[in-house]
């Protein structure tokens, strides 16, 4: 298969993220005409190529450490749904970002957790209990992001509690890797009165997972 066969499939009816995927992961070469077909117009193409990049950097992520530069600056990207596939292809690269080129990006990675766009902040958050997970001495450093969802400011006072919420979750994939707990638990105890139902549950279920006998 050439870039043009590639796209050619990512725009067909029969598309599939998961398969084009796999046919990638045997031509390396393919992944920059997936990075190409960002900047073509046809929505299927444009956001069919992203949804590759975002399973290659889930199953593969060695196939796209060349392209770190790419990726990382969608960072930025005005179109939201791109920006939001590259925060998780981000979090997918740092298992094997063995020059830690994340450090350098790591203020801008998680500029959008305190607001206003409430997707954008949560799939920052999510994606930072992976490279806590791949980066255990980043992970004092991403629950300090992480815990800023609670002055956040985004578009309706409920955004902040389902951003609050969403939180409470990420920081239970890495709460064994912080020697700072106590701030986490004091975070989590205050959302017992959220208004948000879903919220107080998480934060309930969080606290008799990791709160028992602590004060």
């Amino acid at each position: 298969m050439d870039e043009a066969g590639l796209l050619a499939g990512i725009a067909g009816p029969a598309f599939d993220a998961s398969r084009t995927a796999s046919e990638v992961e045997g031509n390396p070469a393919l992944v920059a005409g997936l990075l190409s077909g960002l900047d073509r117009r046809e929505p299927s193409v444009k956001y069919g190529c992203s949804r590759v990049l975002r399973v290659l950097a889930e199953t593969h992520p060695e196939m796209l450490l060349p392209h770190w530069d790419s990726i990382a600056r969608l960072l930025d990207c005005d179109n939201s749904f791109l920006k939001w596939d590259a925060i998780r292809a981000v979090a997918g690269l740092a298992a094997v970002d063995l020059e830690r080129r994340f450090d350098t990006i790591f203020r801008r990675y998680f500029r959008p957790v305190p607001g206003p766009v409430l997707i954008t902040a949560a799939n920052t958050v999510g994606a930072g209990a992976r490279i806590a997970g791949a980066r255990p001495d980043l992970a004092e450093r991403i629950a300090t992001e992480v815990l800023k969802v609670e002055r956040g400011s985004y578009q309706t006072p409920e955004c902040r509690n389902i951003a609050i919420g969403q939180a409470i979750l990420s920081l239970d994939r890495f709460f064994p890797n912080l020697r700072r707990k106590r701030r986490v638990i004091e975070f989590v105890r205050r959302q017992l009165a959220n208004r948000r139902p879903a919220t107080r549950k998480k934060a309930e279920r969080f606290l008799a997972k990791w709160a028992s006998g602590r004060r």
